[in-house]
């Protein structure tokens, strides 16, 4: 089937009517040797939720900056309720009525959750002091009623990531906001946090409020989204009615490419059929046991065969990668790797031995957004580089070049600052990191996180050939069809200890649901909604 190619619409055509309370109209935005958006248009109008679509680098996230003011057009205008408008800075567009809630959280770790709710906004008494008192009140109430139980005098930073994400959106309703942006929202949140973002969601929409949802979960979309406007590589390619699209046609859109061809990449699945993994343990993990976090976790991976690691946000995951890799400090256990014991478990130790982590925060654990691409991919690798403490540039732009072939990096040149690339891109900077070492075991926690769906095939079918060239790979992630299709076996953990395992013919959804349920909490343990975490 042949992609529909919708032709780019003229403003009135994309839904530019009176009744728009933000429209974009003829937007370009430029970089050095990249043009980020290309003559896009399109319009929000008051109590919809427009959809925004396209695979990383389609230029989403710069259309969005140039919405609230941190980045100002080449080309184009904006206008507000009809009316021509530029904003110089962040701050310009939050007082016309544009809120926004990204995907990594972006509030003041070290502030209290009332300080960072009424940021820049604090109410006063007759003495012009901030109240405090009104202020943590109002926030409590506010917080109740998105089913956040949280102290507001409490600093963010000791709250999980769900939960800030929760604080992030009582911030971004509670301004009076006329726009609502939301980048990636339940990237972070429990299924029960979902439900209460839609429920946040359809409650602006009844008083009139836009919401720009970004979003690269399809369910998502046909669940809340009314419209969606398709971008690829910078341009617009379509604005309509979301009922009007079926997935197929969606995705096609979107990659710009034949959906067979979209199957055949990696989309539906990245496990080789037929595949079995040689049974040669390469890592042997027993006993590892940190306090409140994790309790005598047993897991042993082999070569060439992707193991998955299952379990509810708050179940021990992400600690049990860290631990494999040093980064986590435990209390007890021991790893072998290749039949030798890691006598002390430090990262340093780990990597030595033949273990990379790719973390679930790209942001905060893993790229370094001032750096080059050439910088951040060889960084790990270059005392291997070094002579004499002198490091080869050769061998860097060899490494380099190597590894932005073969992951296919999109970037200007190798010199482009990584922070400027877009987050599938960010990943596969990751990923070629780790991979110029020469790993015997490759920990991905959540790699496809927050990625399209084209930028997420090929992740998903180079962790498929990494294993077919005998890489043990351990791989999390909240999305169980992606864990069922990716996995040749799956543990399943719960309040950081193994629930069960899944292998053969029992690697199915069913199956993976069944553990979960026999050991999830009674009724009456289940913790209220969107309680802060361990993760």
């Amino acid at each position: 089937m042949a992609p529909p190619e919708a032709v780019p619409q003229a403003p009135e055509a994309a839904g530019h009517a009176a009744s728009a309370v933000l429209e974009a109209r003829s937007v370009s935005k430029r970089f050095p040797g990249v043009v980020a958006l290309d003559d896009v248009s399109f319009s929000l109008r008051a109590g919809e939720t427009h959809a925004l679509v396209g695979e990383n680098g389609a230029g989403k996230s710069t259309l969005i900056k140039v919405l609230t003011g941190v980045y100002r057009p080449d080309g184009g205008e904006l206008r507000m309720t009809g009316e021509p408008v530029r904003f110089t800075r962040p701050f310009e567009a939050q007082q016309a009525g544009i809120s926004t809630i990204y995907q990594e959280v972006n509030l003041v770790p070290l502030m209290s959750v009332a300080r960072n709710i009424f940021l820049g906004r604090e109410p006063r008494n007759r003495f012009g002091l901030i109240d405090f008192a009104r202020m943590h009140r109002e926030t409590g109430d506010l917080l109740d009623g998105f089913g956040v139980r949280a102290d507001p005098r409490r600093p963010l930073h000791t709250l999980g990531v769900g939960t800030q994400q929760m604080v992030a959106l009582a911030r971004a309703v509670s301004v009076n906001a006329q726009v609502v942006i939301m980048d990636e929202p339940t990237s972070s949140l429990e299924p029960r946090e979902v439900e209460t973002l839609f429920r946040v969601i359809g409650n602006l929409r009844d008083k009139g409020i836009a919401v720009l949802y970004v979003s690269h979960r399809m369910d998502e979309l046909y669940r809340v989204c009314d419209r969606v406007t398709v971008l690829r590589d910078g341009r617009h390619i379509h604005t309509g009615e979301l009922a009007d699209l079926d997935r197929m046609q969606l995705v096609s859109m979107m990659l710009g490419r034949d959906l067979s061809e979209v199957r055949r990449s990696g989309v539906t699945s990245f496990a080789a059929e037929g595949h079995e993994a040689a049974r040669t343990p390469v890592l042997t993990a027993t006993g590892l046991s940190s306090r409140l976090q994790l309790h005598d976790i047993s897991v042993s991976l082999y070569a060439g065969e992707v193991l998955g690691l299952g379990g509810l946000l708050g179940s021990g995951r992400s600690e049990t990668a860290k631990a494999l890799s040093g980064a986590l400090r435990l209390d007890a256990g021991e790893l072998t790797v290749d039949g030798t014991t890691l006598k002390r478990l430090t990262p340093a130790a780990a990597i030595r031995a033949g273990i990379s982590l790719l973390p679930e925060d790209r942001k905060a654990e893993g790229i370094v957004p001032g750096l080059s691409v050439r910088e951040n991919i060889v960084l790990a690798a270059m005392p291997r580089l070094s002579r004499a403490g002198v490091v080869s540039r050769a061998k860097q732009d060899r490494i380099v070049d190597i590894f932005m072939k073969r992951l296919r990096i999109k970037a200007s040149s190798p010199e482009q600052k990584v922070g400027e690339l877009s987050g599938g891109n960010q990943q596969k900077v990751l990923l070629a990191r780790w991979l110029c070492l020469e790993p015997k075991v490759l920990l991905l926690d959540e790699p496809t996180r927050g990625i399209d769906v084209g930028a997420k095939a090929e992740v998903q079918s180079l962790i498929d050939d990494l294993a077919g060239e005998g890489l043990a790979v351990l791989l999390i992630s909240s999305d169980i069809e992606e864990l069922i299709e990716g996995a040749d076996r799956i543990v399943v953990l719960r309040g950081g200890a193994v629930a069960g395992e899944l292998s053969g013919d029992d690697v199915a959804e069913d199956r993976l649901l069944e553990v979960l349920a026999d050991h999830a909490p009674e009724p009456a343990e289940t913790a209220p909604a969107a309680q802060e975490d361990p993760r």
